[in-house]
């Protein structure tokens, strides 16, 4: 199979492009400039800046999948007029046309990387499929106008759509809260964190598992045109996942135990509430629809992919 990868250079576009050669895809990936990144069996395509303005005419031809990873996570300029705006120009309008021109010239499938915030910030109990959406931050407002809008493209032109919303994706080289958890871990002196008593419960996926699904819905029949939320299967508080990080590690950790009501208290103050929300609250997901339709399952425990941060 001939497949079309965005967003290659990323944290997670880098892994499975690895693995996507080892299993003998076809790889072509489009990048802003060409790089070093990659083996002289990817072909690279130079398309400069990603926006709805892309053509994608001569790239596509012949690509029977198209992994739509590129999107934007952060807004630097928060003086900007409307933050949403500004995710919406990559992670809606780029996604839309991209999957347009897809349409247009043949692709069979597109599988877009969209995320668990769609469903929400937190819960009581784990996210499904079948859960009315409840977008809060800009990033998964425009995640979700994206899939709406894939849909519609979807049904007015034939073209399959799958739609994969993770949880923190975790693993070497991770961007984001999680790099910073294992700069902390690698740090010559583990200072004292105050993040001993937090009993939430959270999913996560790891890198190998997300790459392994991915690759699932490229060839797999049944899913095209679905939803799935995935996880590892193995939901842990906040404390747990420090105390793994550092035992990952081969460091000691001390944990102070100070209540999550003062910490959520001091965070208001401070103006960190998202902060906290992802620090102390539970997000949890069913994954059960990924194994029923797609006989998927994790190829890698948590504790397993830690092991493989150095």
């Amino acid at each position: 199979m001939k497949i079309l990868l965005t967003g290659a250079t990323g944290f997670i576009g880098q892994a499975l492009s690895i693995e996507l050669l080892n299993q003998g895809f076809n790889l072509t990936v489009a990048l802003r400039k060409k790089n070093n990144l990659f083996s002289d069996n990817v072909n690279q395509v130079v398309v400069g800046n990603l926006s709805s303005n892309t053509d994608w005419g001569q790239i596509l031809e012949k690509v029977d999948c198209v992994v739509h990873l590129a999107g934007k996570a952060h807004v630097i300029d928060k003086s900007k007029e409307s933050i949403l705006d500004e995710f919406k120009k990559i992670n809606t309008d780029l996604t839309l046309s991209l999957a347009k021109q897809s349409a247009e010239s043949g692709v069979k499938r597109l599988v877009f990387l969209s995320s668990i915030g769609v469903n929400g910030n937190q819960n009581n109990k784990p996210f499904t499929e079948d859960d009315i959406p409840n977008p809060q931050e800009p990033y998964a407002i425009s995640k979700y106008e994206a899939e709406q809008g894939l849909s519609k493209i979807s049904k007015k032109s034939g073209l399959e759509v799958v739609i994969i919303r993770p949880p923190l994706v975790y693993g070497p080289n991770a961007p984001g809260n999680f790099g910073r958890l294992i700069c902390w871990a690698k740090s010559k002196f583990l200072f004292p964190l105050p993040l001993g008593s937090i009993h939430n419960q959270r999913s996560l996926v790891a890198i190998d598992n997300l790459v392994d699904f991915i690759i699932t819905c490229i060839v797999h029949k049944d899913a095209s045109n679905e939803i799935f939320l995935i996880s590892d299967n193995q939901d842990i508080s906040t404390t747990q996942l420090l105390r793994k990080v550092a035992k990952a590690a081969k460091k000691k950790v001390f944990l102070l135990p100070i209540p999550v009501k003062l910490m959520v208290f001091m965070a208001s103050i401070l103006g960190r509430s998202e902060d906290a929300t992802r620090l102390f609250s539970s997000l949890q997901v069913d994954s059960s629809k990924a194994k029923k339709i797609l006989d998927w399952h994790p190829k890698i425990t948590i504790d397993e992919q830690l092991t493989k941060i150095r």
